[in-house]
């Protein structure tokens, strides 16, 4: 029997197991996966997450893996800026920045820390019953006993479908496509994050290593037509834009509907509690959805430090994340929208410029302190 189990092995799962063996917990992480391998686009690790990493003492490894992130501009068609963040001020208030990385790079940092011994290819889950302990029954056949189970299996998350039977996936409405190209950037676009706004879609982008650029465009769903290109769709966007997408391999091109998940009123329940996307999954509209299962995954630790009593913290940790989930989740939505309008955007861009910078300053504040 396992004493914990975690299932998923995701950023947020393996986060979790790093703090967990900062506790000495025994502990095993089950991922249906056969292979932890470079799949998968790239993602920002915001000034929160990096405070988490910093004290799990990976700060500096990821940081040289990936690419340093300064500022976040949202531009016109032209590259125009409307807004900008500036992240400086509180890099240096919390000594963490922004770090933009390939997503199989960050695992392959979280995995090696961990040790292969502690993580369990090829284990989908198929069936989870609470019996006097938890019986994980996964599709290769095995099955497993454990007292304390942690669902970080994401948005389908099938611990959330068998044990609260709730929660409802949505539709953003909106198509996304994300790629990775070798290519040569524009210095002044090296340290800052860009997302350009036009009639109905949109087109960010972002340095992650030395040669490495991620880039995600999307257009609302409705607006789709199989038969156009993404060179065709965005091309009333600068120059660059079009270069980057047509610099870009097929293979290095994936697409998704964006989704979220309704908010549920319970994360847990007798010795189970589920983390990141599997509670609280978010668009991707403010770079959070991973940052926010990292976050989760040290509140669970810095609770467990004053109590080893898992239902006691299981229940704490949803009273100090709930306010600060629900929120990102609701305003992540409200910004996606607001992004693809397809009218009115002149004034939408007229309206955001007139934003003072202390406003994007103090919004940005609130989503990177840590809750303790």
């Amino acid at each position: 029997m396992n004493t914990i189990s975690i299932i998923g092995a995701g950023i947020g799962g393996l986060t979790l197991g790093n703090v967990l063996k900062q506790h000495l917990n025994n502990f095993t992480i089950y991922e249906s996966a056969q292979e932890i391998k470079p799949v998968g686009a790239g993602i920002m690790m915001a000034v929160n997450a990096m405070q988490v990493f910093d004290r799990l003492g990976l700060k500096e490894k990821i940081e040289k893996a990936g690419n340093k992130i300064h500022r976040i501009t949202i531009a016109n068609e032209s590259l125009k800026p409307i807004s900008k963040t500036e992240i400086l001020a509180l890099e240096k208030k919390y000594n963490s920045c922004n770090v933009a990385i390939h997503r199989a790079e960050l695992q392959r940092i979280l995995v090696e820390n961990i040790g292969p011994e502690h993580i369990q290819l090829g284990h989908s889950l198929l069936k989870i019953e609470k019996k006097e302990n938890y019986a994980l029954t996964f599709e290769n056949g095995i099955q497993k006993e454990s007292r304390i189970i942690f669902g970080a299996d994401g948005i389908k998350s099938q611990i959330r479908n068998q044990i609260f039977k709730t929660g409802t996936i949505r539709n953003s409405g909106q198509k996304c496509w994300r790629g990775l190209v070798d290519f040569n950037l524009p210095e002044k676009y090296h340290q800052e994050a860009f997302e350009v706004w036009g009639k109905g879609k949109r087109f960010g982008f972002v340095k992650i290593s030395e040669k490495k650029v991620y880039w995600y465009a999307c257009i609302n769903e409705k607006s789709f037509d199989p038969h156009i290109t993404i060179a065709d769709i965005f091309s009333d966007f600068d120059p660059l834009i079009l270069n980057l997408i047509g610099a870009t391999a097929k293979g290095d091109i994936i697409c998704n509907v964006i989704t979220d998940l309704t908010p549920i009123p319970q994360w847990y329940t007798d010795n189970l509690c589920m983390i990141g996307d599997a509670a609280h999954a978010t668009t991707p509209n403010m770079g959070q959805g991973a940052c926010q299962a990292i976050e989760d995954a040290y509140i669970i630790g810095r609770l467990l430090e004053k109590n080893n009593d898992f239902n006691a913290v299981f229940e704490e940790f949803q009273k100090i994340r709930r306010k600060k989930v629900d929120y990102i989740v609701h305003t992540s939505r409200s910004i996606g929208k607001v992004s693809q309008w397809q009218r009115g955007n002149s004034l939408r861009n007229f309206l955001m410029s007139l934003i003072p910078e202390s406003i994007n300053q103090k919004m940005a504040k609130k989503i990177v302190e840590l809750e303790i």
